[in-house]
Formats: C-alpha cells, sequence, structure tokens
C-alpha cells in the first residue's frame, strides 16, 4: 500500500516535506487533521513494530516525551510499515550541562523498562557473546580478529542492568527544549546493556575512568557490529582494543 495508507490518518492527511535523517526508513513531515506530525515508511513487520509501539506508549504515558504513535482513524497504530507520529519541536544538545540532561533521560527510560521483552528478532550485545546473528548484526560478515575483539569489549558489560535502551541517542536524536528533552527515531531501539546508551559527550553520564573506557569500548564495538563494513563501522572497530593489548 505504501504512501497510500496514509489517508487511513484521514481523508486530509497529507505529506509535506521529506525528512533528512532516514537511511532505511523513508521519513516525511505530514499534516493529521491539521496539526504537524512526522510518518516513518519502512519494512519492518509488524511484530517488530508492535513492540516500538507499545514502548513508545508506555513511555509517554509514564512523562518522557517521546514521538507517540498516532492512530489511525480506527484505532491502527500502523498500516503496512507505515507509522505516524508526534511532531516534537526542539535542537540538539550542545553544552555539558545539556547532555548531562539527556543522561538523566536516558537513566528514567531505563529505570521504566526494566525488565522489557527484547524486540523481536533482536538480541542484546551479551546475547552476542555466543550468538551470531540478530536484526542488523551478522558477526559472520566481519573477520574472526574484530569479532574476537567486539566479543571482549562486550563480555566486560556482563551482569550489568538490562533495560530497554533508545540505541542511538546522537545530537540529531535529541530534541531539547528549555523544560524537557525528547529522544525521537526509535528504530534502533531494543534491550541491551544500558550503558550502551550512556557513552556520551562531556562524560554526562558521570562514569569514573575505568567505567567509562569499559563503555566506550563496548559501544565502539556495538556500532561497528551494527554498522558493518562501511567506514564508519571500520573507523569505530579502530577504536575497540585488541585482545591481549597491553597498555599503561
Amino acid at each position: 500500500m505504501g504512501w497510500e495508507a496514509l489517508g487511513l490518518w484521514g481523508n486530509d492527511a497529507v505529506r509535506v516535506e521529506r525528512l533528512t535523517g532516514g537511511v532505511a526508513n523513508d521519513i516525511w513531515s505530514v499534516r493529521i487533521g491539521g496539526q504537524l506530525a512526522v510518518a516513518r515508511l519502512g519494512k519492518r513487520g509488524d511484530a517488530d513494530l508492535a513492540w516500538e509501539a507499545e514502548l513508545l506508549l508506555h513511555l509517554d504515558r509514564n512523562g518522557l516525551t517521546v514521538p507517540a504513535p498516532i492512530p489511525t482513524t480506527d484505532g491502527r497504530l500502523f498500516v503496512d510499515g507505515l507509522v505516524v507520529m508526534k511532531y516534537l519541536e526542539g535542537g540538539p544538545p550542545q553544552s555539558a550541562d545539556d547532555w548531562r540532561r539527556v543522561a538523566v533521560t536516558l537513566r528514567e527510560l531505563h529505570r521504566l523498562t526494566a525488565g522489557w521483552p527484547q524486540r523481536p528478532g533482536w538480541r542484546s550485545s551479551t546475547d552476542l557473546l555466543v550468538a551470531d546473528t540478530g536484526t542488523r548484526i551478522n558477526l559472520n560478515a566481519m573477520p574472526a580478529e574484530a569479532v574476537v575483539r567486539c566479543r571482549a569489549a562486550w563480555a566486560r558489560l556482563a551482569g550489568r542492568p538490562m533495560s530497554a535502551v533508545h540505541g542511538d541517542p546522537n545530537p540529531g536524536n535529541v530534541r531539547m527544549t528549555a523544560d524537557r528533552v525528547a529522544l525521537i527515531d526509535w528504530d534502533e531501539a531494543h534491550v541491551d546493556v544500558v550503558d550502551l546508551d550512556l557513552d556520551l559527550p562531556f562524560n554526562a553520564a558521570g562514569y569514573d575512568s575505568e567505567a567509562q573506557n569499559i563503555v566506550a569500548q563496548a559501544s565502539a564495538a556495538w556500532e561497528a557490529a551494527v554498522c558493518w563494513k562501511d567506514d564508519y563501522a571500520v573507523r569505530r572497530l579502530a577504536e575497540v582494543r585488541p585482545v591481549g593489548r597491553v597498555t599503561g
């Protein structure tokens, strides 16, 4: 059905402008009932989209500012890969204080979703200590030495708290105003070790030096595996310490 499904949100529903930032999805600003919203068309299955919608509704009900899904006129939260969400104003974090506010928001996300079920088809970083694949990750496609490095980095997070994580809290996915922090683009959200969300600029999460190093290594390993094998993934893998390397 594609974009024709937008009519299920109302006879006056219309696309306005294509938005940047989408890689796996086609993302547009739209008007629904005269109000600005965001629509995303992708290839994710119904179970995956249902997981995301339930998570966003849960967070919205509990006070986090997120792009909660807007239902169709007959109550559906998605149709054939199309999702319509609230439009959120704001700009990216810039200062250390801004990023500390982001860290507080992420920790509230983690608190609210302790025990949340895994996104269908996904694996956490600790799952990938033994599993080889999960949604966008295929460790079999990586060099064996790279897999060893990534798994060693993730193993250092074993036993840490787990919850739903945003998965990609980069500046482009944060919309800040003076009184709130909003997180957008939940396409990478899944259940994982909470620290993977907290490798933030200015060490905004307040880790000591040893913990910050562990988190940074694990985060770099995750992004290398998810994006393998583009140039960004290669750069991120270079940040993951080779196993057995002596430091100090």
